[in-house]
């Protein structure tokens, strides 16, 4: 089981795909809406406002789904939702623009149920609420002097914006979601990397670094700190 009372947004031209995302689901108890076009999702989000979204890039009709999942994470009031991109294309360059559109997994056609089921699983232990010192509805988080918008994915420290990139960003929001706990490079890439990513540990270090630079010039660099031979945390204090 994943979570009941769940809503899952499943954005596909193609009525049989939506068909069996949602007869796999329901069988966890979680309720589906479906859409074929953007301009149908956007009505369902209104709506509904989803937990998530599973999103096909090539959509038949009006604006791609690529597109809208840009223009979905400037939202800031949608911004937040995770999304997961269902695709026929399957080249690792579409993986990496997928990615930096803002999408939260990456999973290409054809797929199995068990695969599905397990990929959202881990994109909700990855997007889910904030645990610590989260605003309402879990739309913000805050510690050590810095301020994570979650429907705008924007980043502050005193009001003053930090641009990061979209790996940063989630490193950022997954450090801070558990101050002071140290996590090693391969614990970063199983909850913040999208699952069957392959991603060396050192590129870990190098998302590290991009992410203590964007801090600096706010004083909070020192707020992710190396642990030798462990791994990194991020401190409040």
């Amino acid at each position: 089981m994943i979570v009941s009372s769940l809503t899952i947004l499943i954005v596909d031209d193609e009525a049989p795909i939506r068909e069996m995302v949602e007869f796999t689901l329901s069988a966890d108890g979680i309720a589906c809406i479906g859409a074929a076009t953007v301009d149908e999702a956007q009505a369902r989000i209104r709506e509904a406002r989803p937990d998530l979204i599973l999103l096909d890039w090539m959509l038949s009709r009006g604006e791609s789904g690529l597109d809208f999942a840009k223009r979905l994470r400037s939202d800031p009031q949608y911004g937040a939702i995770p999304i997961i991109m269902l695709t026929a294309r399957d080249a690792n360059a579409d993986k990496v623009a997928a990615l930096d559109a803002g999408a939260d997994d990456y999973i290409s056609k054809p797929f199995s149920p068990s695969e599905l089921t397990a990929r959202i699983r881990a994109v909700l232990r990855r997007c889910g609420p904030a645990t610590a010192e989260t605003g309402r509805n879990g739309e913000s988080l805050s510690g050590g002097g810095l301020h994570l918008d979650l429907r705008t994915r924007r980043i502050s420290a005193e009001g003053r914006p930090i641009e990061v990139g979209p790996t940063e960003f989630r490193l950022l929001h997954f450090l801070m979601r558990h101050p002071e706990r140290v996590y090693s490079r391969s614990e970063l890439i199983s909850y913040v990397w999208p699952p069957n990513s392959y991603v060396e540990e050192r590129t870990v270090d190098v998302h590290i670094r991009n992410l203590r630079r964007a801090l600096e010039p706010t004083g909070c660099r020192e707020r992710i700190q190396t642990v030798r031979g462990a791994g990194y945390r991020f401190s409040k204090c």
